[in-house]
């Protein structure tokens, strides 16, 4: 699935064409791809045609488009494979075509937004935008302080200015769980996957079942500091792609995947002190590490 700096990046080239641009058409070639929406095909073209997007706003992996003079909100759920993808008009549509919305953009005229997805998993839907409790921008790209109530128990991401590190660590320090999970629980802290997790503990030299509970606050210092620093890596290149499923607006694919010190790694050497990059069976998925690096510490009885 598409972590936070894809999602960005998404949002980043969706933001200056669709901002304030009109609905002028809709087709829905697959219904499958609503259902998230609490209607048909022809409740959510009735919905949209006639209004207009405010922007794209972002929150961890969830991306959407409020509608504006609404407290409603399109919420593009990209899934494993789902693309969102900027076509002139007049374009044919792509293979994977499963919805098409056509645009009147103030800026660039008519445009198509087309929503592409090989695996079906990602949707689009309508939904109600609700405030958020601590009145801060509900997401990046937009200063309204609702969300969509899908996106209401999501917490913040660590690249949110409205981000507590405080509250982070302190919550943190109190799950009975293994840092790996605690990063991969989107209503803890969102926008992290498995492979900026790998990267993320991988810098901060912690072995993903290394235990959260009584973690000090400088481990949790050191490893928001580490994080943080992988995103912003990871955004100035675009993402990570291993093959065509993850692409931005325009088609292009990132390149942090030629950056991995970790993820995907198995075998090659570690940069940091050349023994192999190890994989492990984790949670029906793997975790790559370094096991010289990482060591977990086994507590004293």
């Amino acid at each position: 699935m598409p972590e936070l700096p894809e999602v960005e990046t998404v949002r980043a080239g969706l933001d200056p064409a669709v901002r304030g641009s009109l609905v002028t058409g809709v087709r829905v070639l697959d219904v499958r791809s609503l259902r998230r929406h609490g209607g048909g095909p022809e409740t959510f073209a009735d919905e949209l045609i006639g209004e207009r997007f405010a922007a794209a706003v972002r929150r961890g992996k969830f991306l959407w488009l409020p509608l504006a003079d609404s407290s409603r909100a399109l919420v593009g759920h990209l899934g494993m494979s789902g693309q969102l993808l900027l076509r002139a008009p007049d374009a044919l549509d792509d293979r994977l075509l499963r919805i098409r919305l056509e645009l009147e953009s103030p800026e660039h005229g008519p445009l198509s937004l087309a929503f592409v997805d090989q695996r079906i998993f990602g949707s689009m839907a309508l939904d109600d935008l609700v405030a958020v409790p601590d009145g801060a921008p509900g997401g990046l790209g937009s200063a309204d302080p609702r969300v969509p109530s899908a996106v209401a128990h999501i917490a913040r991401d660590p690249l949110d200015p409205a981000f507590d590190d405080a509250l982070f660590l302190r919550r943190l320090a109190k799950k009975n769980t293994t840092v790996k999970r605690a990063l991969l629980d989107q209503t803890l802290i969102s926008g992290v996957g498995n492979i900026y997790a790998d990267e993320s503990l991988w810098a901060a030299k912690l072995h993903f079942n290394a235990p959260t509970s009584g973690m000090s606050a400088r481990t949790g210092k050191r490893l928001l500091v580490e994080l943080r620093s992988v995103l912003a890596r990871a955004l100035e290149d675009g993402g990570t792609s291993f093959d065509a499923q993850y692409v931005n607006v325009n088609g292009a694919s990132g390149y942090f995947s030629q950056r991995l010190n970790a993820y995907g790694q198995q075998g090659k050497a570690c940069a940091r002190c050349g023994r192999p990059i190890a994989r492990a069976s984790w949670m029906n998925r793997s975790s790559h590490y370094c096991p010289y690096c990482q060591r977990l510490s086994v507590p004293r009885s």
